[in-house]
């Protein structure tokens, strides 16, 4: 969920009914968004991940466990 510009919540406001879905922000969904984001950019980090050079699915899984427990101990 993305915050919406203030010029869009005000447009939507003065066409009433027709003005589509209600503006809204909810803090906690976008809180959680963030975190999946920021999960991507570092599964991104590890080349072979990113691109999926791996011809087998166990090896690749493989990685993603390995870069997964590595980025647990991280934080």
């Amino acid at each position: 969920m993305i915050p919406e510009k203030k010029d869009e919540i005000a447009t939507r406001k003065k066409r009433g009914s027709k003005g589509g879905r209600p503006p809204a922000f909810d803090a906690g969904v976008y809180r959680n968004r963030n975190v999946v984001e920021r999960s991507f950019a570092y599964v991104k980090q590890w080349r072979g991940l990113a691109t999926r050079y791996d011809k087998l699915a166990i090896t690749y899984r493989a990685a993603v466990v390995i870069s997964a427990i590595l980025t647990w101990l991280r934080q």
